[in-house]
């Protein structure tokens, strides 16, 4: 069925069914059980507002991403505490006002190989906030791959033109051409706009899976993706093993000058604020020292976007808090945000990120809302998620013992008495760890060997480089010793991830990865002794 009728093709419109809620709540086959939920509402008084973007050509199937199984664990029923919204990913969007098959078809392989329709999907999610957002209410967003990069869009809009009033629709693509201005009319625009029409808010949790440097064959950054001082938690998975050219990571940075004149920015005090702290058990974020004194320095004569974005922040006043974790995971791009494998396989690398991030959720007690009984399925044990969120026993590595065993299939005893209604076989979260760092690592240029046709184009790569005007380490370990630079990578060939290990300290790499290391060729699902793709000569820092 069309949009648009032709012959006896009509568009049909039908009343939706009547449901009964008391019905509903008498119904003997409902299971009481799905109705628990954690964290306890009681302990948090805000409402969460909670935006889920899905990554390239990505939508509900079944081999589901990380978003659509994080978003089928969360409570859905109840806008008074929390409303969810989900998009499907950059290549699924279709235009309405198109008619023919064909053409929408085109449409969607524009937006998939050119991210054609990117601000079509930021400001669908613009929309969805600036029509439900009321004060007190908490921002989380998620993302994985290209919806990673649509959600840092997201924030980074509401950051430079706030949010509007809810109904003012006519507004959002005016307001979305002020984000995306680079040049200096744009910035001043955007401030004034900012302060004529919208609300400043601020983000809670900014929840990634392995965003992308790129949004199709075009490189361009939009403002404050890669840094975003009205972003309170931010959490990033990233995936060790991908090697394609147009998978390039994109890292997180964190700048900010003490000395730029007071130019762009909504001063502090020339608006109000619209979070106003609620009364609930929420510790603030514990800022990194690196927040506080690291800025990147461009080369360029003429002033640049991150210069632009330094002095938009000086201005306002933003005192960078950000709360920043970048993991690296074993993995290709979809072992790390899902989608490699099918919806009933057992274990799976995606699973490891998933649980990450759902324990970070709790560790930064956001108050998202989850059902109790359905976090088993991923694995968790939601008793060593609240009400509070407990420190992980350590995992068994691979150490060989006398006998020349490997631990790796020793028992582990079981962390909760209560049985997992979804895994039967469930014995503790590290089991789980166990089992799914094992499986088979799903690298697309094995699997789809088209992929290479990109490898052998020039590409445009954005990396790290030392700052010669902070040479020493000491200077590089708090993130002051780097900046960002481009090069042309004249043909990729597969080439493994580049790691900048003293970007921002240590490299944080999780546990799982050293447990996969560390275990024998005949353990593991490929038969074969697993070798992280980057070679690093630098000890990193081991996290659950």
């Amino acid at each position: 069925m069309t949009l648009f009728g032709r012959g006896n093709h009509k568009r049909a419109f039908s009343l939706p069914p009547e449901y009964s809620r008391v019905d509903n709540l008498l119904d003997p086959t409902t299971p009481a059980r799905l109705e628990d939920v954690i964290p306890d509402r009681k302990i948090y008084k805000h409402r969460t507002l909670v935006l889920c973007f899905d990554g390239t050509g990505e939508q509900f199937d079944d081999d589901n991403s990380n978003v659509v199984n994080l978003f089928s664990m969360l409570k859905k029923d109840d806008p008074e505490q929390q409303l969810v919204y989900y998009q499907a990913g950059i290549g699924t969007y279709s235009i309405p006002q198109i008619a023919q098959p064909w053409m929408a078809k085109v449409h969607k392989i524009l937006d998939m190989m050119l991210g054609h329709h990117l601000d079509a999907h930021v400001m669908s999610g613009y929309e969805f906030l600036m029509q439900n957002y009321s004060i007190g209410d908490k921002i989380c967003i998620f993302g994985f791959s290209r919806g990673a990069y649509t959600a840092r869009a997201l924030a980074g809009m509401i950051h430079k033109v706030g949010l509007l009033p809810r109904h003012n629709l006519q507004q959002v693509p005016f307001a979305y051409k002020m984000y995306s201005r680079e040049d200096e009319t744009g910035w001043r625009l955007s401030s004034n706009f900012k302060k004529s029409f919208s609300i400043d808010v601020d983000i809670e949790f900014l929840g990634l899976w392995d965003t992308v440097a790129s949004i199709g064959l075009i490189n361009r950054r939009l403002p404050f993706t890669s840094s975003n001082s009205n972003v309170r938690y931010f959490r990033h998975a990233l995936a060790l093993d991908e090697h394609r050219a147009k998978f390039s990571p994109s890292l997180w940075t964190h700048e900010t000058n003490d000395d730029l004149s007071s130019k762009f920015g909504v001063s502090r005090g020339e608006m109000p604020k619209s979070n106003p702290k609620v009364k609930d058990q929420e510790a603030s974020p514990e800022p990194s020292p690196i927040l506080k004194h690291s800025h990147t320095r461009q080369s360029s004569t003429e002033k640049t976007l991150h210069e632009y974005e330094q002095e938009y922040d000086a201005n306002s006043g933003s005192e960078p808090c950000t709360s920043v974790e970048e993991v690296w995971f074993s993995g290709c791009h979809c072992d790390v945000g899902g989608g490699a494998v099918k919806n009933d396989t057992r274990n799976a690398l995606a699973r490891i990120p998933l649980r990450w991030m759902i324990r970070e959720c709790f560790k930064a007690k956001t108050g998202i809302l989850f059902h109790r009984e359905l976090l088993w399925k991923a694995g968790l044990d939601p008793g060593s998620l609240a009400p509070r969120a407990s420190e992980r026993p350590p995992v068994p590595y691979s150490n060989q013992s006398e006998a020349g065993s490997s631990t790796l299939n020793s028992p582990i005893t079981p962390t909760t008495s209560q049985q997992n209604p979804f895994l039967k076989d469930f014995v503790s979260e590290e089991d789980e760890d166990r089992k799914d760092a094992l499986t088979r690592v799903n690298d697309m240029l094995k699997k789809a060997p088209g992929w290479w046709i990109l490898e052998v184009l020039p590409q445009k790569i954005k990396y790290l480089k030392a700052d010669p005007d902070h040479p020493d380490d000491q200077a590089r370990e708090v993130g002051r010793g780097w900046s960002w630079d481009y090069k042309i990578c004249w043909a990729n060939l597969g080439r493994a991830r580049h790691i900048p290990h003293k970007h921002l300290g240590r490299v944080k790499v999780h546990r799982t990865v050293k447990l996969r290391k560390e275990a024998e060729a005949k353990e593991l699902e490929e038969r074969k002794k697993y070798v992280p793709l980057p070679k690093w000569n630098f000890e990193p820092l081991w996290v659950d």
